[in-house]
């Protein structure tokens, strides 16, 4: 079999938003020293991510938005893009390299030389609209590797397992009936959104605080499960957030581990139909350093098939 990589960047530690920030260095760190500590590191490939091009981008970004984020990007300090949002002289490159990772893992992917992947960046990707950053992201990771690899495809599925909606990828998406978009979230809540655009193409779960890992399962079985199977896809994407963990005190759910190597096995066992097995992960969410690094590790386990 052909071996699962780990893709990351150093420039992705440097993209700061603030000492107080939950969206921080620190969050990388922690999947670092949890697949170190849990003897998974020295199983997989360790690729460093490239920098996304403009064109690259411009698949699910427009033109203006790439040229002002570019203008935007400060010499020093910081500036606001959001209320959630900055930029620091490093973040638009390591917001490249995000981007860059995922399609990195495409093509790696796609040319059998990897089974699959998990991409360790940061900025995140999955609020990021077509003209628009937000809530801590930059460029939408996910969907600039999914339009990539629809250069060679004809159907991907992007898989959101993030507490908030992934109103960016929606946005992206929602008339590209190429991609099939699956999530569950946390509702009401940030971003107030998921209800309105479902489709068959966007299956989205919502869900109330306290939902437990018995709901999300239910979920996955109802509703997950067999909208990939009549779209059988030919890859599958995860905007793999973590921060629906019941330790994570940002939002209300209340997953563990175990539910995120449940869920990430089901999918594999559908990317197996469907698409000879091939996936790639990017990290989204997830502030509560010890369960991130615990759940990422359990999510990267189950897709590498250990």
């Amino acid at each position: 079999m052909s071996q699962f990589a780990i893709i990351s960047h150093p420039d992705c530690l440097l993209h700061e938003m603030g000492k107080w920030h939950p969206e921080s260095p620190e969050r990388l760190h922690a999947i670092n020293d949890q697949l170190i500590a849990s003897g998974l590191d020295t199983h997989f490939l360790h690729l460093e991510a490239p920098l996304a091009t403009d064109g690259q981008l411009e698949r699910v970004h427009s033109q203006d938005y790439v040229e002002a984020i570019k203008a935007a990007s400060p010499q020093s300090g910081t500036v606001q893009l959001d209320p959630d949002t900055s930029m620091n002289p490093h973040t638009l490159q390591a917001a490249r390299r995000a981007a860059g990772a995922v399609i990195l893992g495409v093509d790696q992917v796609l040319s059998g030389k990897i089974a699959g992947a998990f991409c360790n960046v940061r900025p995140p990707g999955h609020h990021a609209m077509r003209n628009a950053a937000m809530g801590f992201c930059i460029f939408n990771n996910v969907a600039v590797g999914a339009a990539h690899a629809l250069e060679k495809l004809d159907r991907v599925a992007i898989v959101d397992f993030d507490v908030h909606h992934g109103n960016g990828t929606e946005d992206i998406f929602r008339d590209d009936p190429r991609v099939l978009m699956i999530s569950i979230f946390q509702h009401p809540f940030y971003p107030f959104s998921g209800i309105e655009g479902r489709s068959e193409h966007m299956v989205n779960i919502p869900l109330p605080a306290g939902s437990n890992g018995e709901v999300f399962r239910e979920a996955v079985e109802n509703y997950w499960v067999p909208a990939l199977e009549a779209f059988r896809p030919q890859l599958i994407f995860f905007s793999a957030g973590f921060d629906a963990h019941i330790e994570d005190d940002m939002a209300g759910l209340a997953f563990v581990e175990a539910d995120y190597a449940w869920v990430t096995g089901k999918i594999r066992e559908i990317a197996e139909r469907h698409g000879k097995g091939r996936m790639v992960s990017t990290l989204e969410g997830g502030y509560a350093l010890h369960a991130l690094g615990r759940s990422a590790a359990a999510h990267i386990r189950a897709l590498a098939g250990l």
